[in-house]
């Protein structure tokens, strides 16, 4: 799957392009103009099971077949439209055709619950629905939120329900489209402080808000951001989607970006199909989570437990002569050796041998990795920044568009979030180290909320991100977690919850993990165990894993935090759990537990587990 280059343009004329764009609805036809027969989209069709190519030129033309039939719908300029579609040609499609027609998107989770897409339909007001199937839309609407101002419910796959009648109207595909072949006039395109968007946020605390993006926020993103990691995307680049596009990372990264660049985007089949769709793929670019990269860290380590000594060895070597070239590229300290001065000697013997064989599990062509929306723990950057391919770790947030500051591919140093983007302005507040930010990125506000809008956004421009941080000697930004959640023990010792837990995640034992200690004289863990490393554990320790009350042992309870304070190791002291409670019951979006992001939702899980937080104290107190 080898994209061609249909074009003689770099990367810099097609940045030069982009920039004469003054709204998202303009990148698609820019490159439809310009590099027509280049593919723009890839997805696999199960019917044919085969790859089907979608071309610029295509891709322009199915745009405007959308259009009309939207125009057809009678929806009126800013109209809200919610799109509950799985990463695929046709949520380009909606979407590109929403904001063609100065409608606005209102991207919803794919894997979120009927009821939480039922209050977003409801609280932005949206007047149509884009969806797949019936079935969704029966779910949703048995949800039990009154949605007055939906009108229109439209099914990509399936043809127009019979006997349905009411309201919303339930249109099959080719019947709403057959509806725009009488539209002779598209209506007027956007403006540049249009809104693009109102994403919802995962909603860690309460209700989601709707973060209103404008056209303007959204294109100074895309173009910062490629200017940012210059030398930028060249043509005939292909990207890996697989990050929901309800998420705004992979809106402006994964979709936005690489169209608008003039590259080609291949949607994954699934996430289980992720590590065999990197070898067919051969993706040049990655927008990923730091959870898959650990993932993999976690497999790689578990292949190495089984691996001769001689193949641990030759692994360990690689990665400590990659790092130490790695840190003299990045300027970072350089760990000492006795064998440093032979790494320009060793350094290609061992990539060949080991770097790049483990590296094609991405497919062998991949020379952008980039990670967001969490932490990366620093085992897996050291890994893979040994291995020749670290992830170039960045910062945002919704509110932001997403991106603030990023790594990039002239200084990456994993510890940090990198350099704060040009067209960004960032300060600390006083005592608290809180990150505020204000540029042309900046949202316009939350969706009919102007009271959490004032909480968050001042005056004159400054967005109050929750965040601590701090600048290194090189003036790269690092974060020490959030406000709300850094946990402060008893003793006055400061613990970043979600750094511990990416470490401790490191051991294949923890598949979650929730520490714990606000206000407790030590720090706690919660952990859900991963079930096959339970039952090789369970067997070392001669105990029954089938048997509920053996996960209260304490011999098994003593295994586990031995575990947990080695995974933990380069963490302070006072910040090394001492006491556990285990389970082997998942968190998920469906029990309440996990935000759509996958981001633990620690007040539901506080709450769930009270009496177990209130026994791990006590009964350390009486030992």
């Amino acid at each position: 799957m080898t994209a061609k280059n249909h074009t003689t343009e770099n990367s810099r004329t097609r940045l030069a392009q982009l920039k004469t764009c003054r709204t998202l609805a303009e990148f698609i036809p820019l490159r439809a103009r310009t590099i027509p027969d280049a593919p723009a989209l890839r997805q696999y069709d199960r019917a044919s099971s085969s790859w089907n190519t979608v071309t610029y030129s295509d891709l322009g033309e199915r745009i405007l077949q959308w259009r009309r039939a939207l125009a057809a719908t009678g929806l009126p300029r800013g109209a809200r439209v919610a799109i509950l579609l799985n990463n695929s040609v046709d949520a380009v499609l909606a979407d590109q055709a929403v904001l063609g027609n100065a409608l606005i998107p209102v991207p919803l989770h794919a894997i979120d619950t009927p009821g939480s897409s039922a209050y977003i339909i409801a609280d932005s007001g949206a007047e149509c629905l884009i969806t797949n199937k019936r079935e969704r839309w029966d779910k949703i609407a048995a949800a039990g939120v009154a949605m007055p101002e939906l009108k229109t419910v439209i099914l990509t796959d399936e043809a127009s329900p019979e006997g349905l009648s009411g309201t919303p109207e339930v249109l099959g595909i080719d019947d709403w489209l057959a509806s725009g072949h009488s539209v002779a006039e598209l209506p007027a395109g956007p403006e540049p402080q249009d809104l693009a968007a109102i994403v919802y946020t995962s909603g860690t605390t309460g209700r989601p808000k709707g973060v209103m993006l404008t056209h303007a926020n959204i294109v100074s993103n895309v173009i910062c951001t490629v200017e940012h990691i210059l030398p930028a995307p060249e043509p005939g680049y292909v990207f890996l989607s697989f990050l929901p596009l309800s998420h705004t990372f992979e809106r402006t990264a994964g979709y936005y970006l690489p169209l608008g660049m003039g590259c080609t985007v291949t949607f994954n089949r699934s996430i289980m199909l992720l590590n065999e769709d990197f070898r067919i793929v051969r993706p040049d670019v990655l927008i990923s989570v730091p959870r898959i990269y650990e993932r993999i860290y976690a497999r790689i380590n578990d292949r190495l437990k089984k691996a001769p000594k001689i193949s641990r060895w030759l692994f360990e070597c690689a990665v400590s002569v990659g790092w130490r070239s790695f840190c003299r590229a990045n300027k970072l300290p350089v760990p000492r050796s006795p064998f440093a001065l032979f790494d320009f000697i060793t350094a290609p013997i061992l990539k060949k041998l080991v770097a790049q064989k483990i590296l094609m599990q991405f497919g062998g062509r991949l020379k952008v990795a980039i990670a967001g929306g969490a932490a990366l723990n620093g085992k897996v950057a050291r890994m893979f920044g040994g291995l020749g391919m670290a992830p170039i770790q960045g910062y945002g947030m919704t509110e932001a568009s997403p991106i603030i500051a990023g790594n990039s591919l002239r200084i990456n140093q994993p510890d940090t979030v990198g350099e704060v983007f040009a067209n960004v302005e960032v300060r600390l507040a006083p005592q608290t180290n809180e990150i505020q930010v204000r540029g042309p990125s900046v949202m316009k506000g939350y969706w009919g909320r102007p009271e959490d809008t004032a909480r968050v956004l001042s005056e004159d421009g400054w967005l109050s991100t929750g965040d601590v941080g701090e600048f290194n000697e090189a003036g790269l930004l690092r974060i020490r977690g959030r406000i709300k959640e850094i946990i402060v023990t008893s003793t006055g010792e400061k613990v970043p919850p979600v750094d511990l837990e990416l470490a401790l995640e490191t051991d294949p034992l923890f598949a979650q993990t929730y520490v714990v200690g606000e206000g407790r004289p030590f720090i706690s863990l919660i952990t859900v165990l991963n079930p096959e490393e339970w039952k090789d554990l369970a067997e070392k320790l001669s105990v029954d894993a089938n048997d509920p009350n053996a996960l209260a042992l304490p011999a098994v309870r003593s295994a586990v935090l031995k575990r947990a304070r080695r995974a933990a190791a380069d963490f302070p002291h006072y910040a090394l759990p001492r006491n556990v409670t285990l389970t082997l019951e998942p968190w998920t979006i469906e029990n309440g537990f996990l935000t759509p992001t996958l981001k633990l939702k620690r007040g539901p899980l506080s709450k769930h587990f009270e009496q177990a937080i209130h026994d791990m104290y006590v009964a350390h107190a009486k030992a």
